[in-house]
């Protein structure tokens, strides 16, 4: 397809104007796209929210070195050192982290597409944007604000920094209540849809992802064992589950852009068409 076809392809021929794609550099195969993709406004989604996920981690993870999190049964004076070790880290890491929130809202942006494609109620998607539109407070800014707060002044009194300390992991992962209903919301379109935009046995991956919620909550009551912040239930079996569920959704939005077609429709199998040109031309 030339570049002049591309142009007049109607947004209903789906992926067939990507094929027109011109060869030669990335960049300028990436202009091409932007201009000319009728789905570019999905794909710079999905590559915004990868992006985001990449940043995240590393700045989380490594830069700040705030999780995995730390002894929920730590003295003042341990806590105290905590913070002063990571003194540079957590303004650098999590002033990163504010930068990027905003980032967010593009991801959830395209999951309510995604409900939006399904044969159900426009109401799952806007309730999906309304949960996720508060979910990024107790689960990220909270923990950035109370760790920046007790990092900037460490000469505050010791039980001040401990009241932050305790805050600020409690607040991240003992409030998951709206990751748990987004989840369900997400899950439940996704099992009652008819147009195969998602496989069912991924809306059953979203109920594990619930649970997860669920049993993260008793960390507010325990401070020693495997329902501690830090435990073997609370965060690591969490973080498990979390891991593969995110990988899982990138991977299968990625294949539903592959798939759109802008119709009202089920998905068409675009992965099989071609399987079954390439048999042809040979």
């Amino acid at each position: 397809m030339s570049t002049l076809d591309a142009r007049v392809t109607p947004p209903e021929s789906g992926s067939n104007a990507e094929t027109g794609s011109p060869s030669g550099r990335l960049h300028r195969r990436i202009a091409w796209h932007l201009r000319h993709n009728p789905k570019r406004e999905l794909w710079v989604a999905w590559w915004i929210m990868v992006a985001f996920y990449i940043v995240f981690f590393a700045m989380v993870f490594i830069v700040a070195q705030v999780q995995p999190p730390p002894q929920p049964t730590w003295n003042l004076a341990r806590q105290v050192h905590w913070f002063h070790e990571r003194q540079l880290g957590i303004p650098i890491g999590l002033g990163v982290v504010f930068a990027i929130t905003g980032m967010t809202a593009i991801n959830n942006a395209l999951i309510a597409h995604s409900m939006r494609r399904m044969s159900v109620s426009r109401a799952f998607g806007y309730a999906y944007l309304l949960i996720y539109s508060l979910a990024a407070v107790p689960g990220l800014l909270l923990l950035c604000i109370a760790l920046v707060v007790g990092t900037l002044r460490p000469e505050r009194n010791p039980e001040a920094i401990g009241w932050l300390y305790d805050f600020a992991f409690l607040s991240f992962d003992g409030t998951m209540g709206v990751f748990l209903i987004g989840s369900l919301i997400w899950m439940v379109a996704i099992l009652i849809d008819k147009n195969r935009v998602f496989p069912k046995w991924f809306g059953y991956l979203n109920l594990c992802n619930a649970l997860t919620e669920v049993v993260v909550a008793p960390c507010w009551l325990f401070q020693r064992g495997v329902l501690a912040w830090n435990g073997q239930i609370a965060w690591w079996l969490d973080m498990v589950v979390f891991g593969v569920y995110q990988v899982t959704f990138i991977v299968m939005l990625f294949l539903m852009i592959r798939r759109e077609d802008f119709g009202t429709g089920p998905l068409p199998d675009l992965p099989r068409k071609r399987v079954t040109k390439l048999a042809t031309a040979q």
